[in-house]
């Protein structure tokens, strides 16, 4: 059940927010911020497992890193629906949630539901500000919407270390098993399912650690720049 929350991930689909937002939702948790997820379908267009079993994953992830929520709206896999109703709907979850931090999809990614997903919630996220908009919940403008990258790599605007939460970033993404490699599995073959894919996400949770000099980040992109208080404890530890 939607909750105020300091943060909100919003992902296209079950998964999508563990492979790339994982390890910082869990440091957040850690940190003593209120964090809720949302995905935008059911994932009912996956070549492997089932909608329900994709939801019995994506809770059992949601409780590994510690998410206060994990809603599940059903804009429509494979072709998610941006109509007035949609953008409602997360209006209506923003407003109810008041997050001071939205997240959601780089728009410019390979699969078309990333794009949308990153374009709807950027949008909705400025419309729940507007006090004119009147539905049964005040207005509430987030602070900022934050993107994450999924398939393609795009220039940081920063880098999160997560080094010490990497390990239930991981526990968490292991919890979608009808997805990921499992030798055992009769499913048909993904290219997610591959044992590579898991190899990749270490890879470039240690290329985005490296970034910052730390063993393991997580890259984030926002249209306007974060505020730097102290630029020297910013690169402390680096060299050019």
């Amino acid at each position: 059940m939607l909750e105020p929350v300091d943060m909100i991930f919003f992902g296209a689909h079950p998964d999508d927010i563990e492979l790339s937002c994982g390890a910082t939702i869990a440091k957040a948790v850690k940190d003593g911020l209120r964090v809720g997820i949302i995905e935008l379908t059911r994932g009912e267009l996956g070549t492997r497992g089932t909608p329900k079993i994709r939801r019995r994953e994506a809770l059992k992830a949601a409780g590994i890193l510690g998410a206060r929520f994990r809603e599940q709206l059903d804009f429509g896999d494979g072709g998610i629906r941006t109509g007035r109703d949609e953008e409602m709907q997360i209006v209506a979850a923003v407003r109810r949630c008041k997050p001071k931090v939205v997240f959601t999809m780089w728009p410019d990614d390979r699969h078309p539901d990333h794009i949308r997903t990153g374009q709807i919630v950027a949008q909705a996220s400025f419309l729940s500000g507007l006090r004119a908009l009147e539905t049964d919940l005040p207005a509430h403008r987030p602070q900022v919407t934050i993107y994450y990258p999924q398939n393609y790599l795009v220039t940081p605007s920063f880098v999160v270390d997560v080094t010490k939460t990497w390990k239930t970033k991981m526990r968490a993404i292991a919890a979608f098993k009808s997805q990921f490699h499992n030798p055992k599995s009769k499913e048909p073959p993904t290219f997610i399912a591959d044992k590579k894919f898991l190899e990749m996400i270490e890879a470039r949770g240690r290329h985005f650690g490296a970034l910052i000099g730390v063993e393991y980040g997580e890259a984030f992109m926002t249209k306007q720049p974060p505020k730097v208080d102290d630029i020297i404890a910013a690169y402390e530890g680096r060299e050019p």
